[in-house]
């Protein structure tokens, strides 16, 4: 049980998350909780700074107390060469997105990875996982399809405009799964492998309010696959909403998005944080951003 004697300070490193929902989810779950709990953005547009100050701004977090920063962008990478401990998944993917302080040491956790793993394990488990195809393989991407793998995926083909990125992406992923296939196709293979997957997974920014449509041709969904989507802004996505209409197994995602926050909050507090009443929260603050 926890009490009201707990303190944390967090900060969120990066450019233009003023109106970031993390936050304020955070605080949110912790006042459920019974935690004193203080979540504040460090805006870089807003202090004059770049990304590659961001060791300087977390030597100055510890030195006033922050218990721990999560990180996005353009501050992922970058911060890599800032900490003291990453681990096998973070370094893999060179990307980190939390960072605990754990005396005087920068910890560095990637829970872009693990909250599409544990949001996945949580809202679809039993979804099959011989065959999946990936859409994108930019910066969420390469997290996703870590997380696919990790979770099983037997058979893993990545889709990108760029298919110079998504071959590297499937090299680089190949030998921390040695039992797995981890491939690329570009546009003229990926329509068999839609018909061969079990599982569609959309990591492009197609489908966000600011670039409409879908990021493949929807009459290739049936009933038989399992979709995800990481966009939320809406989390009805035209991929997802004609996944849903179809009756397919759908991840949106505001799942993923919740599922972060879950595996940062246990990270830095050590208390279980309650995933259904995070997503009710996010899909309530989401509702609010409406127009």
């Amino acid at each position: 049980m926890s009490t009201t004697q707990e303190s944390y300070l967090i900060g969120l490193i990066g450019d233009g998350i003023t109106a970031s929902l993390t936050p304020p989810m955070h605080e949110a779950e912790a006042a459920a909780q019974g935690l004193h709990y203080l979540y504040r953005p460090v805006d870089l547009a807003l202090i004059g700074r770049s990304g590659e100050d961001v060791g300087e701004l977390m030597r100055a977090g510890r030195d006033l107390g922050f218990n721990a920063f999560n990180i996005t962008h353009p501050c992922k990478q970058i911060v890599l060469e800032h900490l003291d401990e990453i681990p096998e998944r973070a370094a893999a993917l060179q990307a980190v997105n939390t960072v605990l302080i754990r005396d005087g040491k920068f910890i560095g956790e990637n829970t872009d990875q693990s909250g599409f793993a544990s949001a996945l394990a949580a809202e679809l488990p039993d979804a099959a996982k011989d065959k999946v195809v990936q859409l994108g393989t930019g910066g969420a991407g390469s997290a996703v399809a870590y997380a696919l793998l990790d979770s099983g995926v037997q058979d893993l083909t990545l889709f990108d405009l760029d298919l110079d990125r998504a071959k590297e992406r499937a090299a680089a992923l190949a030998p921390h799964f040695p039992s797995a296939r981890v491939g690329a196709t570009d546009a003229a293979g990926l329509e068999p492998a839609v018909e061969q997957a079990n599982g569609v997974v959309n990591c492009t920014p197609i489908g966000m309010h600011h670039h409409p449509g879908a990021p493949i041709d929807l009459e290739l969904i049936t009933a038989e696959h399992w979709v995800a989507d990481v966009i939320y802004l809406p989390v009805d996505t035209p991929l997802v909403t004609r996944a849903r209409e179809l009756g397919c197994q759908v991840l949106d995602g505001g799942a993923m998005a919740v599922g972060q926050a879950v595996d940062a909050f246990r990270l830095i507090t050590g208390v279980e944080p309650d995933r259904q009443r995070m997503r009710v929260h996010f899909l309530e603050m989401l509702a609010d951003q409406q127009p």
